[in-house]
């Protein structure tokens, strides 16, 4: 059997009919991989580095007898391991069914460490690919996503609004939702990350948004109003700006409801969390209203607390929606029900089509 290529275009067509293997060093991977890929390192990040070092400041040969050598005692494990892989989950190894499992290897540009594994796996009897150019094809691929054009609809509103519920809904719905706070691990605001999760690298939130987009397949798709800057994450500036002029359907609730479902929300983190939250935004918020605010927070008075958060969140969001002329319909909800709220927006939206 023998090796053959393939396109990231090719494989991301039917990605289900492969078994993705990143041997790129768990460094690399971590940093940033296609989604779904699995990691089957050839050489840990140490390896990859003295090989490097060799085929830069010695030769290419001499970097290649060096990478042999750290091969060598680890292709009865690498086979093994791809055997263990397929078994969890629930994939055929290679045999003359139809039912086989492709395998597909890649590196960084589709060089010698895949091509290494490639012939090891072909060598044992694995239907094996390997895709040209790499993990840095993808890459490309990516960039070239944010350059498309996309029918963008905004759920937009002050916050405590429920819009990411609104969200849920909408994709229960069967609607094309991409819920960006959860590609990017963070809330948006300065509470977006009181529960200390680690937010994926800027490369790795790009791969995520960009399969996320393939998949919508030229339908409508529903975003969150989010700001450019999502914690520490940033969306795609073209995206942005595409977002930017889509229209925005405004859930308009009192401040009242809003900020008892703020209080709800996060109300029950630590107050140390929530004096490290309001610290971050001391400088835009004002050394006044930093030290009322948590001032009330010491003496348990959340609700005050979070009100004086809650107003300066409802002034910069409106205010970046006055600069920046945004096309909006404002949709009047009395109460922080995703269901309702979720049924009014539908409704308009279907007013829309009919006319």
């Amino acid at each position: 059997m023998a090796i053959q290529k393939i396109t990231i275009q090719a494989y991301l067509q039917e990605p289900h009919n492969y078994l993705l293997l990143d041997v790129r060093s768990p460094g690399e991977y971590a940093h940033a991989h296609i989604p779904n890929a699995i990691s089957l390192p050839l050489f840990n990040n140490e390896e990859r580095s003295v090989v490097g070092t060799a085929y830069k400041q010695e030769s290419r040969e001499n970097a290649i007898k060096i990478g042999l050598k750290y091969f060598g005692p680890k292709m009865a494990e690498m086979v093994e391991a791809v055997e263990k892989i397929l078994a969890k989950h629930n994939r055929k190894p290679n045999s003359p069914s139809a039912t086989s499992t492709k395998i597909v290897v890649h590196c960084w540009r589709g060089g010698m460490r895949s091509a290494g594994v490639a012939w090891l796996l072909d060598l044992y009897g694995f239907d094996v690919y390997t895709i040209i150019g790499g993990y840095k094809s993808y890459r490309h691929w990516v960039m070239q996503q944010f350059d498309k054009d996309y029918h963008f609809k905004v759920v937009g509103g002050f916050t405590g609004s429920g819009k990411t519920e609104i969200l849920q809904i909408l994709k229960q719905a069967n609607e094309v939702v991409i819920d960006l706070e959860a590609l990017a691990q963070h809330k948006g605001s300065t509470f977006g990350n009181l529960e200390a999760i680690q937010q994926p690298s800027q490369e790795m939130f790009e791969n995520m948004l960009a399969m996320a987009l393939y998949a919508a397949n030229d339908r409508i798709i529903w975003l969150e109003d989010e700001s450019q800057r999502i914690g520490n994450v940033t969306l795609p500036n073209i995206l942005y700006l595409k977002k930017q002029s889509s229209m925005v359907y405004y859930i308009d609730i009192p401040f009242e409801e809003r900020l008892q479902h703020l209080v709800a929300s996060y109300g029950r983190f630590k107050k140390d969390q929530i004096v490290a939250a309001i610290m971050r935004i001391k400088k835009r918020l004002g050394g006044l209203e930093t030290k009322t605010a948590i001032n009330f927070l010491l003496e348990d008075d959340i609700q005050h607390c979070f009100a004086i958060l809650l107003r300066y969140y409802d002034k910069y969001y409106l205010k970046g929606l006055e600069q920046n002329n945004r096309q909006i319909k404002k949709i009047t909800c009395n109460t922080v029900n995703a269901v309702c709220n979720t049924n009014n927006l539908l409704a308009i939206v279907k007013e829309e089509k009919a006319l």
